[in-house]
């Protein structure tokens, strides 16, 4: 299946050709850059073109995911160039005019489904993931793409372009512009946010971490979220009516007055509690994984990054509130990012280290009773750390071996020299006198 993503260098287009490219599609990108766009194709091993209307004519399905601001004219300008039989997938976070245009302009033989993907270009698996649909029309490729979407296990969501478009107003255009305006008055206070490091609460961490995520984001981008969302001026103006009145019972010193509106706004919070819940599990797994770090400071541990995926093992020689410095085998120090780096576990660790690490091979033979159980010893081999794998591959019992004396030899498969001294200590434990 041929899907061309119209837009697909920069940004949440290339977040979706990198998911598209590993589900065997004959994916096509283009950009207006055709150097990026060339850039982009050989990381990710997919084609480019910069022919927006020959990869419309070839695809089977067309994801527009280009500028808010201009992909209603770019469904214009293309939708009469779609096959017949072939689909038109939009993944702006405004749904109400892609859709009208969509319907528009598409002939006849060719379906469209608006959709939002409810997450940003640094996303790195989709299970879990929300993703809305606002069909006009339900056809052949609908329950396609849904069962698709099902399978990777997204959220699914199925609404009206308008309701969608009055939800978004709440979800982004409210919270980006709060999130921004906080950011701005920081700014204007003149405040290093790393002076506050030494008075942060969790909340207040997880509140600055969620504001820098926003405020990272292209500007054009947000500006677009705000201006095309035509709900937007009525919203902001809520919030600006909201801080005026806080203020103003502040400025005047009434009590009263700011209680009741915070108990007012505490009650249309809805459930309180499940709040609670889901925010003390994101303090927990903020602090969780730096205790991890700090009790493991002079052990060998392997921290994933977690955007380009690379591991990186060794012993953690220091740790502060936002680095953690790793010493590898021949004591070069790696300098990492607290926030981007996840702990292995310890079977994570192991299967790295048996497919990146030098394996030692050692063959033991020893004698033993006729009576013993080899497979007894090989399993209790087996769990002596850094042992790989253990095999029997010899038994013996001929001469000039006593009759009432047996001879394994088991090949052992380990990361260090160390266990496999320790592995010959094992045997001699169970009575074995090695040959």
């Amino acid at each position: 299946m041929k899907i061309g993503i119209i837009g697909g260098t920069r940004g949440l287009g290339r977040t979706i050709a990198w998911y598209m490219k590993d589900f065997d599609f004959d994916v096509t990108i283009t950009g207006r850059d055709s150097i990026v766009g060339k850039q982009v194709s050989e990381e990710l091993g997919i084609k480019y073109s910069d022919n927006n209307k020959k990869i419309v004519q070839d695809s089977d399905i067309v994801i527009i995911s280009v500028p808010i601001s201009s992909t209603e004219a770019v469904i214009e300008e293309l939708g009469p160039f779609m096959k017949e039989g072939s689909l038109m997938i939009d993944v702006t976070s405004v749904k109400e005019g892609p859709s009208r245009k969509m319907k528009e302009c598409i002939g006849e033989g060719v379906e469209f489904i608006p959709t939002h993907p409810v997450f940003g270009p640094r996303t790195t698996d989709l299970k879990g993931q929300i993703i809305v649909l606002t069909p006009i029309e339900k056809g052949n490729w609908y329950p396609k793409v849904y069962k698709f979407l099902e399978d990777k296990g997204m959220r699914i969501v199925e609404t009206s372009p308008e309701h969608h478009d009055d939800m978004m107003g709440i979800v982004q255009v409210l919270t980006h512009f709060s999130y921004i305006s906080t950011a701005s008055a920081i700014e204007k206070l003149q405040i290093d946010i790393k002076d506050t490091e030494n008075y942060e609460s969790p909340i207040y961490n997880l509140m600055i971490d969620t504001i820098a995520r926003i405020v990272s984001q292209n500007p054009y981008l947000t500006y677009s979220i705000q201006h095309e969302n035509k709900r937007g001026e009525k919203i902001r103006q809520a919030l600006f009516d909201s801080i005026s009145e806080l203020k103003e019972a502040l400025t005047n010193e009434n009590e009263d007055e700011f209680v009741e509106i915070a108990l007012r706004a505490t009650k249309h919070m809805g459930d309180i509690q499940a709040a609670l819940g889901r925010s003390d599990k994101a303090i927990n797994a903020l602090t969780q994984e730096y205790n991890a770090l700090m009790q493991s400071i002079g052990q060998e541990v392997g921290l994933k990054h977690i955007y380009s995926d690379k591991i990186h093992v060794g012993k953690i020689k220091e740790l502060d509130l936002d680095f953690v410095y790793l010493e590898d085998e021949n004591g070069k120090v790696k300098k990492l990012k607290v926030s981007n780096a996840k702990m292995l576990d310890e079977e994570e660790l192991f299967n790295w280290k048996v497919k990146n690490q030098k394996i030692h091979t050692r063959d033991l033979s020893a004698l033993f009773r006729r009576k013993s159980n080899p497979h007894i010893i090989k399993d209790a081999l087996k769990r002596i750390d850094d042992v790989v794998d253990v095999e029997i591959i010899d038994i013996y019992k001929g001469g000039p071996i006593k009759e009432d004396e047996i001879s394994y030899t088991f090949s052992i498969q380990s990361l260090s020299k160390e266990s496999l001294e320790e592995c010959e200590k094992l045997i001699k434990g169970f009575g074995g006198i090695t040959r």
